[in-house]
């Protein structure tokens, strides 16, 4: 690492006077009005290069990927740290390293779990690593690729990809379709699907397809084009968030085995204006819970426990910047946090501490965003 990213790799929970480089956040601290009344934003790091994801250890410190490969220790009040031997990764256009997982477990197994892009023969696919984190906190060890796709998929697109610990302790793995737009439907390979796996990589015993002849049995359920959103409510149940083409950015409630229709049915258009699919609906396959047309990009998904916006679900807008509210039966967005921080939000996370915090990859920096909870 360069002495200049060392010296604008700074932290602070309060408005900071340091320089940054130019990557770094200019907005270190502002003020957003809310339904919810005025809340305080201030980055805990700046200068962060293509952030991805973020997680919560037991101790207050917090875990950043970045997509280009490294992963930094943020102690609240103090530097960070660049961890020593990261995951193996392929940077592929939208491919890197990307989600990381901290589980329930973590004070006793020191183990975290990465998802990735991996090289593939003349391709890549989505993988999920776990490794231990040194007793000292500055290196990660141990590592072992637990699962990775099917390999057939070529370009750096739509490798979906975030992790969630469910109630049971297994791991929910969102891909996308890898730029494949049939591929979706094709149960033979992982692309476009959420995938259930147990931490060391098995199948659990009661996945929908373990016996279903030409079906991979780690998949949960499919037709999905690109989930970079993915957040458990207080009763267990997925959600996701995923990409769709022109329009059609979707909110999917997770069913065991079902399928969420792409290519065959969606509320977008191509690109190009030409139509997809045979239209927006078909027996057999999911509607989603909610829909965005024109597209926000969302990645990154939380709910929030407690406070005024207590069960609702928080969306961050890569292509909007903002992050958008959803509450209500039918599901819907109510309202749009916009500010200077919430430039291309990649990830969202409701914190241990009851506030929101949040990555913008247009400052490269982690927000929190205070009185959420209060």
């Amino acid at each position: 690492m360069s002495a200049l990213r060392r010296l604008t790799l700074s932290l602070s929970l309060v408005l900071s006077t340091a320089a940054v480089s130019p990557l770094a956040a200019q907005v270190t601290s502002e003020t957003i009005q809310t339904s919810a009344g005025a809340v305080q934003v201030s980055a805990v790091i700046t200068g962060l290069d293509g952030p991805w994801a973020f997680g919560f250890l037991p101790d207050g410190k917090i875990v950043v990927t970045e997509r280009d490969g490294r992963v930094l220790m943020v102690t609240p009040g103090q530097e960070a740290t660049v961890l020593r031997s990261p995951p193996e990764i392929l940077a592929d256009g939208q491919g890197g390293l990307l989600d990381v997982l901290v589980p329930r477990d973590f004070a006793q197994s020191r183990t975290l779990f990465f998802t990735h892009a991996k090289r593939q023969g003349r391709g890549s696919g989505t993988a999920v690593t776990k490794a231990v984190l040194s007793a000292d906190g500055t290196a990660l060890t141990d590592h072992e690729t637990i699962f990775e796709i099917a390999p057939g998929s070529s370009g750096g697109r739509h490798f979906g990809s975030r992790l969630v610990e469910a109630q049971d302790g297994t791991l929910f793995v969102t891909v996308g379709d890898r730029g494949d737009d049939d591929s979706a439907q094709d149960r033979s390979l992982h692309n476009g699907s959420v995938l259930r796996i147990t931490k060391t990589g098995a199948v659990p015993a009661d996945n929908p397809f373990l016996k279903t002849d030409g079906v991979l049995p780690e998949i949960w359920s499919y037709g999905h084009r690109n989930p970079q959103g993915a957040a458990m409510d207080s009763s267990g149940q997925l959600w996701i968030t995923e990409h769709g083409a022109r329009g059609g950015d979707e909110v999917n409630r997770i069913r065991k085995g079902a399928n969420y229709g792409w290519p065959v049915i969606s509320y977008g258009t191509h690109y190009s204006g030409r139509r997809i699919g045979e239209g927006t609906a078909k027996p057999g396959m999911e509607q989603p819970v909610t829909y965005w047309d024109p597209s926000i990009a969302p990645s990154g998904l939380t709910f929030v426990s407690g406070g005024p916006w207590s069960g609702d679900l928080f969306a961050g807008s890569l292509k909007f910047d903002y992050i958008a509210r959803l509450e209500g039966t039918p599901l819907r967005e109510v309202a749009q946090i916009r500010g200077d921080s919430t430039q291309r939000v990649r990830d969202v996370r409701h914190g241990p501490d009851g506030a929101l915090w949040f990555l913008s990859v247009g400052n490269g920096a982690l927000y929190r965003m205070a009185g959420v909870g209060s």
